[in-house]
């Protein structure tokens, strides 16, 4: 069991280096870009559908382990969730420890629908897939299914982890890694992401100042968050909330992953 922490542990902090080299070439990239008033881009499809160049990475916090990603989704993708979602919205649940299964909880209290495997082959979703797997350094094979919400006016979901405290929801591709958060729309106020224990600051979560860091949706933003420590066990520090909505309607789309492949 110790040579097992041991080995993830070692894992997942190589995984974390490879993500920060990553990020420092893209900076490097772009800033020879910026100088030379060229971009090398603009005829690479494969650039292109990983949005190099738009995408601009923001360190939130180390403990937790928090990059906020500036333009990860296009306008035209947002959309295209949204359009996806809307027919097929309900009442969003809670994941049971006994069962697996969805319960209604008053801990969370959006709507949202969960996009078929069918779905999961769609040229788009498979770009948007593609690119979390770049930039988390997680494998799309290990993600869960993407999952669209709302969250109207006064709407909420409180604080809670996103790993497993139990076995049953081991069993289909073990704990949860990491979570990709991705917001769809603009002109929305409040519905912030809160995350109470990272660092010492204070912040505004929907009208309240609290202690932590929030984000602010804004339309193709993305929050990338661990749910597990360097030392391969579950972070408690990875405690998250999304703030009630105070005015308009917070979209966002969801990519739990975990630590093998869910399929």
């Amino acid at each position: 069991m110790g040579r097992s922490k041991f080995i993830l542990g070692l894992l997942t902090f190589v995984t974390v280096g490879m993500i920060i080299g990553s990020l420092i070439q893209l900076a490097f990239i772009h800033r020879l870009e910026e100088s030379s008033g060229v971009s090398h881009w603009e005829n690479d499809k494969e650039a292109s559908s990983l949005r190099l160049g738009y995408v601009k990475p923001e360190v939130i916090s180390w403990s937790p382990r928090i990059i906020l990603f500036r333009n990860f989704l296009s306008t035209e993708e947002c959309d295209y969730l949204k359009a996806l979602a809307r027919p097929r919205l309900h009442i969003s649940t809670v994941v049971d420890s006994k069962t697996g299964k969805g319960v209604k909880s008053e801990v969370r209290t959006s709507s949202g629908m969960f996009l078929s495997s069918e779905e999961r082959k769609f040229p788009i979703i498979q770009a948007i897939e593609k690119r979390i797997a770049i930039f988390s350094q997680i494998p799309a094979e290990n993600g869960e299914l993407l999952q669209v919400l709302r969250y109207e006016s006064s709407q909420y979901y409180r604080p809670h982890h996103d790993y497993f405290s139990d076995t049953f929801n081991l069993k289909r591709g073990g704990q949860r890694v990491a979570t990709m958060l991705m917001y769809l729309n603009d002109n929305v106020e409040g519905g912030e992401t809160h995350f109470p224990l990272a660092g010492d600051g204070e912040c505004s979560c929907g009208g309240k100042i609290v202690k932590g860091a929030c984000v602010k949706p804004s339309k193709g933003d993305a929050v990338l968050f661990w749910s597990m420590g360097l030392n391969g066990e579950s972070d408690p520090n990875s405690l998250h909330g999304g703030c009630p909505v105070l005015e308009g309607e917070k979209w966002s789309a969801t990519k739990w992953m975990r630590q093998k492949a869910t399929n």
